[in-house]
């Protein structure tokens, strides 16, 4: 069963990684995931992980306080904002970018109603 959650953290910390070049895809909750099944697989990838100097300290941030650092608020919300334009550029059904926009702006508020780390 180990070799899953290793698996599993990989495949989790490579889409974290794939995060931090595409502004459409998040970051840190990959690598929460990760971190979550590493700790169940491999103590060693887990300390890597959390100790890392780039990945780490988002980890942390939430870990100890669920906060989220305003460069990643502000992040977010480009991405946020940017796949909602896309949505209207390319025309989709008034119905879909209601729902769509629902969904964002309640994403929007949780990240903006944490705490800044």
């Amino acid at each position: 069963m180990r070799w899953l959650w290793a698996a599993l953290g990989v495949v989790a910390l490579a889409l974290g990684a794939l995060g931090i070049v595409l502004p459409l895809l998040p970051t840190v909750p990959f690598l929460l995931l990760a971190a979550f099944f590493f700790a169940r697989s491999s103590e060693r990838l887990h300390n890597w992980l959390i100790t890392h100097p780039t990945l780490g300290p988002p980890i942390a941030n939430w870990q100890r306080s669920g906060a989220i650092s305003r460069r990643a608020k502000i992040a977010a919300s480009v991405s946020i904002l940017a796949a909602f334009s896309i949505s209207v550029m390319l025309g989709l059904r008034p119905a879909l970018l209601v729902i769509q926009a629902v969904v964002l702006i309640a994403v929007s508020l949780f990240i903006w109603t944490r705490p800044e780390g």
